[in-house]
């Protein structure tokens, strides 16, 4: 039995419109079937919803717009399924293509920031430590709890969105100081100083620890002074995607873990993974499906959004050259806005980059369809999803792989020492 206040069942019974009344009574039935208490006011919504599944979901969307429902809380979008003009092409059928367009407006109506990102973290939307939050997308799921030490489950499409008009989420789950204790110890300390400084480790750690912990609650040791926002993002979306991770510690790094004995809550791990070489390379090999060879028909990174530091180092390692494959760069608006201000777009579209904004190429058809083709990333996100999603077979690399190969229009590969 879910307490509800005597606000809460007011506005369930109407008190605020159609729209409010029905977010409610989903939030609540919601905690009922997780088995929470009561629910409890959050900060802020992310949203996922309004990436167009079907046409169900635009018309639930617009039902709430036509109660009348409006935010509570401050809520992001995640991305939709369409590009601004001057961007990647969409190839959606024009019904879809239409109801993606009506799904996205009425989210914008309900009081929805316009962000369409997977990365509102870097988009300025950043809660603090310890504030209760309702987010969608599972990378930012994971990087919101783990990261910057807010608190959210995974939020599924449209309870998010519920949560966001109530202002309210069940009391259940990572909300719960108890539940967000380390019970598995992953130590990557045996592992090289070059490689635990290595931009194409995190993807493939993040790999391991989806498919080692599923849902469990992990403390990672050993990578004290190695990593940085782009790099965590990067574990925390693999993560998630090889498994149910909605939080992880870094001992050292994140903001609930000053070191590993704090993460365990001063218990001994139920678990404790030693990772090698050997499981790190046997891991990188599972997220290249493409048979050996050297055929790249297109590259893409930016699985979560690319930040403008990971333009940035894109940028430097195209050096002026012109690519052979295209490289869709899938980012944010204001990433892409500060490159225009900076006059930066012109000269990277120029050389073959093709911008992807709002949405990302493996959930709204983008790539050219092409028998046996291949796709080339850094993303172990876009590694997992891509082949079922866009019928690419993948090949992962560093980001200096993925450039290089796009500039020679073929597989590169640079000697790497997974030791």
């Amino acid at each position: 039995m879910v307490a509800l206040t005597a606000d809460e069942s007011a506005i369930a019974a109407g008190s605020k419109g159609d729209g409010a009344a029905m977010a409610m009574r989903i939030v609540a039935e919601a905690a009922r079937l997780m088995g929470a208490p009561r629910l409890i006011p959050i900060a802020s919504a992310h949203i996922d919803g309004a990436l167009y599944h079907g046409d169900s979901g635009t018309l639930f969307a617009e039902a709430l717009v036509a109660g009348g429902a409006r935010t509570a809380v401050r809520a992001t979008l995640n991305v939709g399924s369409l590009t601004p003009a001057g961007c990647a092409a969409v190839h959606l059928p024009p019904h879809e293509h239409e109801m993606a367009r009506r799904m996205m407006r009425a989210y914008e109506a309900m009081g929805c920031e316009p962000s369409w990102t997977c990365a509102p973290y870097q988009a300025g939307h950043r809660p603090a430590q310890g504030s209760d939050v309702a987010w969608g997308e599972s990378n930012a799921v994971v990087f919101c709890n783990s990261v910057l030490g807010a608190r959210t489950n995974r939020y599924g499409d449209f309870l998010d969105i519920a949560c966001a008009i109530a202002g309210r989420a069940p009391d259940y789950g990572l909300h719960r100081p108890e539940n967000r204790v380390a019970t598995l110890l992953l130590d990557a300390g045996g592992l090289s100083d070059a490689l635990r400084r290595s931009a194409v480790l995190y993807p493939v750690l993040g790999t391991l620890l989806g498919r080692r912990a599923g849902n469990a609650v992990a403390v990672i040791d050993g990578l004290q002074g190695c990593t940085d926002e782009d790099r965590l993002k990067a574990l925390g979306a693999a993560a998630a995607s090889a498994g149910g991770v909605g939080l992880f510690h870094v001992a050292g790094v994140t903001p609930e873990a000053p070191d590993a004995a704090a993460a365990l809550g001063g218990l001994q791990p139920q678990e404790r993974i030693v990772v090698t070489p050997a499981e790190l390379s046997a891991t990188l090999a599972t997220l290249s499906t493409a048979a050996d060879g050297e055929r790249i028909d297109a590259v893409a990174i930016g699985s979560p959004h690319l930040s403008l530091a990971e333009i940035d180092a894109m940028e430097q390692l195209l050096a002026g050259r012109r690519l052979q494959r295209p490289l869709y760069a899938n980012t944010g608006r204001h990433v892409l806005s500060a490159l225009d201000r900076a006059g930066r777009r012109r000269g990277l579209e120029e050389a073959g980059v093709v911008f992807v904004v709002d949405t990302c190429i493996v959930v709204t058809p983008i790539l050219p369809e092409l028998e046996g083709a291949v796709l080339m990333t850094n993303s172990g996100k876009f590694a997992h999803y891509a082949p079922g999603n866009t019928g690419y077979a993948v090949v992962y690399g560093s980001l200096g792989e993925c450039v290089e190969s796009a500039v020679a229009g073929r597989l590169v590969r640079e000697a790497r020492a997974w030791n």
